[in-house]
């Protein structure tokens, strides 16, 4: 009898199978992919950064931006009324009663925009002071300006009554009935951006300081002097 060993020899014997391997998912490739894309992105806005420059300059070089001038060209007084106190024994000793001041002027500014291309200009309000207190505003509306040109701007500036206090009070009753002039200030700052192909230039700021004097007698203007404090960007 002959015994067989180590399976049979005629084909019998079980498959063998190599081991089988679990997927393994690996994070190395997202990580690169999301490290490029913020290396293009980065790369995208430096280079728009650097065309904004180079645009900016060309413009600059082109255009040749100048400063706007606006200035306040024309005062028409309708009346200056001071009011002084009706009952100065009514005040406590050493103490000056108050005075009233009532204005209706007319003030015409002037904007002159000497550049090859166009103006925005913002929304303006001056300020009109007696010593240092405001006594009302003076508001010139937003508007556009074209290259080369000259624009008028009308405003008007009424006061009714204004309780000037105390030693203001005593000053402007004098100025009133002495010397027959009343000073007043007027002051604001005007920004303006220069318009070229659609964009618009970082805010330019002109600061303007004017002083008149009004003549309560005769209803009129007694002079005006006019100032620009300096540019500002």
């Amino acid at each position: 009898m002959t015994t067989r060993s180590g399976g049979d020899h005629h084909g019998n014997a079980a498959p063998w199978y190599p081991p089988q391997r679990r997927p393994h998912y690996g994070y190395g490739g997202g990580s690169a992919s999301f490290r490029g894309c913020c290396c293009c992105i980065f790369l995208l806005l430096t280079f728009l950064a650097l065309l904004a420059l180079a645009v900016a300059l060309v413009v600059v070089l082109v255009v040749k931006p100048r400063k706007p001038q606006f200035d306040l060209n024309q005062v028409s007084v309708q009346y200056l009324l001071v009011t002084p106190p009706t009952s100065p024994a009514a005040a406590p000793a050493g103490v000056p009663g108050a005075a009233y001041l009532s204005l209706n002027i007319t003030l015409l500014f002037t904007a002159v925009n000497p550049n090859k291309v166009g103006i925005r200009y913002g929304a303006t309000a001056f300020d009109v002071m007696y010593h240092g207190v405001p006594l009302g505003v003076a508001a010139v509306p937003g508007f556009e300006q074209p290259a080369h040109s000259t624009r008028l701007l009308q405003t008007r500036v009424i006061v009714d009554r204004f309780n000037v206090l105390q030693a203001d009070a005593q000053d402007l009753v004098r100025d009133a009935a002495i010397r027959d002039s009343v000073e007043l200030r007027i002051t604001g700052d005007v920004g303006a951006k220069i318009l070229v192909l659609g964009f618009s230039s970082p805010k330019v700021q002109v600061s303007v300081d004017c002083a008149i004097a009004i003549s309560p007698r005769s209803q009129s203007l007694k002079y005006k002097q006019c100032g620009v404090d300096g540019l500002s960007v």
